[in-house]
C-alpha cells in the first residue's frame, strides 16, 4: 500500500513526497483511516514504528478540512501531550514537515526555558499545540491557554508518563478538556494503571496494536560482548575504531555513568556528549542537535532521556550497561532499525549483568548471538581461598563487593524487583 491509497489530501501527499515517504508503516496504514473517520484510538506501539506520523497526518487533514474562519486569533484545536522536551520538539517538527503546504499554525511548549516566547506565540494564535505536562499546566493556570475549543487530543508515551510521575498532571489536564472531542492514546506497554487511564479518556475506541514491546525488529542485528566491567571503557573504544560506525547511541544505566563514558570517549579523541535529566534543557537539546547533524559521533544517554529520540539513519546502538528492566532493552535498540531500516545493536555484559541478559532473552524469546574473539573477553576469575575464620566474609565480598550486602539489600538479581529503578534520566 502507498500513501496515495489512504485518501489523503494533495498538500499532505506532496509534503510526504518531499520527505521521501512512499509506503506507510503498519501502524500508519491501520491508524490513519481510523483517525480520519474521527474514531477514538487506542494505539499500542513501541517507539520506532512510525506512530507520530500515524496521528499527525490525519490530524492535519481533519483540521485543514474544518478550518475555522475567524477575525480573532486562532484557537487551539488539537493538543498533543508528551513526556519529554526532546520528544515534544520532534513531534512539532513532524507537524511542520507534513503540514508545510497547509497553512496551519503549530507550537511546542516545554519547561526549563523562559516562557515569554511561548506565551507571545500563544497570544498570536495556534491551531496545534504540542506540550509537556508541567509547562502546559503552568500556562493554563496563568490564563495563557484555553482548551475550550479543542477538537482532538493526543496522549503520547502514556507508560513513560507513568514512569516519570506525570500521571497526576495528565489527569488534571484531561479534566479541563471539552467532553465532546476525539482522543488518541498511545503507549508502548499497557500496565493496569495505563489501561484504567485509557478507559477514562477514550470513548468506544478502535484499537491498533503493532509490534508488542516484547519483540525486537527483525531488521536489527543484535550481538553480545562478554567483558569484565573494568574493561568496558577500552572495549567501547575498540568497537568505535570501526570507522563504518558513523554514529552511535550509547546507553548507560545512570546519569553519572553517562557523563563518565562521554568524558572517556572525548579524551580518546571520539567526539561525544551525554544527555540525561541532570543536564539543562538547552544542553540536552544542543547535544541532540549536534548528534543529528553529525558534529559529534556518539551520544551517551540514559533510558528516560533517550525515550522518543528519533534519529534518521542511526546505524548503531551500544548498551554500555545492560538495563536492569528487560523492556528497556527493546526500547533502547529500537532507536535503530526504524521504519524498516537495518541497524546494529551491540551490548556489553559483565559477570553481574548475566542475570539481566537472561531476563532480556526470556522477554524477547530468543538468544542474542555472542561475539567472541575481541581483545577484552570476560575472565572467569577464581576466588582466592581465605583463612578458615575469614572465609565467609571474603567470599561474600567477592560476590557483592560490599561485605556481603548488595545495594539496597537482597541479591543483584533482586534489585530489579526491589528498590527503585536505576538510570532515571
Amino acid at each position: 500500500m502507498s500513501f496515495d491509497q489512504l485518501n489523503l489530501i494533495e498538500p499532505i501527499l506532496r509534503a510526504l513526497k518531499n520527505e521521501g515517504y512512499t509506503t506507510p508503516t503498519p501502524i500508519q496504514e491501520q491508524s490513519i483511516p481510523l483517525v480520519l473517520a474521527q474514531n477514538d484510538l487506542l494505539g499500542c506501539a513501541q517507539t520506532g514504528t512510525g506512530k507520530t506520523a500515524a496521528f499527525a497526518i490525519p490530524i492535519l487533514q481533519l483540521l485543514s478540512e474544518n478550518h475555522v474562519n475567524s477575525k480573532g486569533p486562532r484557537q487551539i484545536r488539537s493538543l498533543i501531550l508528551t513526556p519529554t522536551r526532546e520528544l515534544a520538539i520532534q513531534i512539532e517538527e513532524s507537524f511542520k514537515a507534513y503540514g508545510k503546504f497547509l497553512g496551519l499554525r503549530h507550537l511546542v511548549i516545554f519547561g526549563g526555558v523562559g516562557q515569554k516566547p511561548q506565551t507571545d506565540a500563544l497570544q498570536r494564535g495556534v491551531d496545534i499545540l504540542v506540550a509537556t505536562p508541567g509547562r502546559l499546566l503552568d500556562l493554563m493556570n496563568q490564563g495563557y491557554i484555553s482548551l475550550q475549543h479543542l477538537k482532538i487530543f493526543v496522549l503520547d508515551e502514556a507508560d513513560r508518563m507513568l514512569d516519570m510521575g506525570f500521571i497526576h498532571d495528565v489527569k488534571k489536564i484531561v479534566a479541563k478538556l471539552p467532553h465532546r472531542r476525539q482522543s488518541l492514546f498511545f503507549s508502548a506497554t499497557m500496565p493496569d494503571e495505563i489501561q484504567k487511564l485509557a478507559n477514562t479518556i477514550l470513548v468506544k475506541p478502535m484499537k491498533v496494536e503493532v509490534t508488542p514491546v516484547s519483540s525486537t525488529a527483525e531488521t536489527i542485528a543484535q550481538t553480545i560482548y562478554f567483558v569484565d566491567k573494568g574493561n568496558k571503557k577500552d572495549l567501547l573504544k575498540h568497537v568505535l575504531d570501526d570507522k563504518s560506525i558513523i554514529s552511535a547511541l550509547v546507553f548507560t544505566r545512570t546519569k553519572h555513568g553517562a557523563d563518565k563514558v562521554a568524558r572517556d570517549l572525548a579524551k580518546s579523541g571520539v567526539k561525544a556528549e551525554a544527555i540525561h535529566g541532570n543536564k539543562s534543557q538547552n544542553a540536552r537539546q544542543r547535544a541532540l542537535t549536534n548528534f543529528k547533524s553529525r558534529i559529534i559521533r556518539v551520544l551517551v544517554a540514559t533510558d528516560i532521556a533517550a525515550r522518543g529520540i528519533d534519529i534518521d539513519e542511526l546505524s548503531h546502538v551500544i548498551n554500555f550497561e545492560l538495563p536492569n528492566v528487560p523492556e528497556s532493552y527493546v526500547h533502547r535498540i529500537g532507536r535503530t532499525g526504524r521504519a524498516g531500516s537495518s541497524g546494529i545493536a551491540i551490548s556489553f555484559c559483565d559477570e553481574e549483568e548475566k542475570a539481566y541478559l537472561k531476563d532480556i532473552q526470556k522477554l524477547i524469546g530468543k538468544s542474542v548471538p555472542v561475539t567472541d574473539g575481541h581483545p577484552y573477553p570476560l575472565v572467569e576469575t577464581t576466588i582466592p581461598q581465605a583463612k578458615p575464620q575469614q572465609r565467609n566474609t571474603h567470599t561474600r565480598m567477592a560476590r557483592t563487593g560490599d561485605g556481603g550486602k548488595s545495594p539496597r539489600g537482597g541479591s543483584w538479581r533482586g534489585n530489579r524487583q526491589g528498590g527503585p529503578r536505576q538510570g532515571r534520566g
